[in-house]
């Protein structure tokens, strides 16, 4: 029988990319995002290109009430969902202190309750089946104090989620795993209306190659994922060095990136 992924932000930048490489594996395909015309767009192409079966579920996950057909489907026994990837984020351009309070709110909720709903949903049908997997897609902001706020603190705590799930997991036949990109090409710095013109070419990451990277550590078994040479220093430079020497660092490096 096929296996079944579900991919959350599905329509744009790097979950595109998850459910074209899963597709061309094989995966039959739950498809999420807001915008009902672009999944239903984006499920006709993958069925097209590479004859899978696709479902669509239009929701705001940053609404809980409008999460729970989502959750839903994940927990249901009779429809299993192999795999599911956590991809739907957001950012916010400016200070702490400068963006409206309801929209860093949305924020936590998209970045980490949906994280936390959708795989505790995911975890509570895939452990009795013995089989499964969740990716969750952080951010090296999230090994870097300062580098974006709340965000990096949000990505921060899907990291830690992840890497506590792991130990849980031990002997369920069951993995969780989660990659940590830098920069990448995608609409994600558009839609949080960031100028990101200063920003050096080696430093940006290509969609697919993040996914490629993702699909095969996670099958590897490996925990925490970090795509391309400068960001593993990055993150390796993050760990050895105090605390107060990585936000002086990192402020330096937003003063000049504005």
């Amino acid at each position: 029988m096929p296996q079944t992924a579900l991919v959350t932000g599905a329509t744009s930048g790097i979950g595109a990319a998850f459910t074209h490489a899963l597709a061309r594996d094989g995966y039959d395909l739950v498809l999420v995002a807001r915008d009902e015309g672009r999944l239903r767009a984006a499920a006709a192409d993958l069925s097209e290109r590479h004859g899978v079966a696709t479902e669509v579920l239009a929701a705001d996950l940053t609404d809980r009430e409008a999460s729970r057909a989502v959750e839903e489907r994940l927990a249901d026994a009779e429809r299993p969902v192999d795999l599911l990837v956590n991809n739907a984020g957001m950012g916010l351009r400016g200070t702490f202190w400068e963006t409206d309070l309801a929209d860093q709110e949305r924020m936590l909720a998209l970045n980490c309750t949906a994280v936390l709903r959708l795989t505790h949903a995911a975890l509570g049908a895939m452990v009795p089946r013995g089989r499964g997997g969740v990716i969750t897609i952080s951010s090296v902001a999230g090994f870097t104090p300062g580098a974006r706020g709340a965000y990096s603190a949000t990505k921060a705590w899907a990291t830690v989620l992840t890497e506590s799930l792991s130990t849980e997991l031990v002997g369920t036949g069951v993995h969780a795993s989660v990659i940590a990109p830098g920069f990448v090409h995608t609409e994600f710095h558009q839609r949080a209306r960031l100028d990101m013109s200063r920003m050096p070419d080696r430093m940006w990451l290509d969609a697919d190659d993040v996914v490629a990277t993702a699909l095969r550590e996670h099958q590897a078994g490996k925990v925490v994922s970090v795509p391309g040479a400068r960001y593993k220093a990055i993150v390796v430079a993050s760990r050895l060095v105090p605390r107060s020497a990585a936000r002086r660092v990192t402020a330096i490096v937003r003063r000049r990136a504005m």
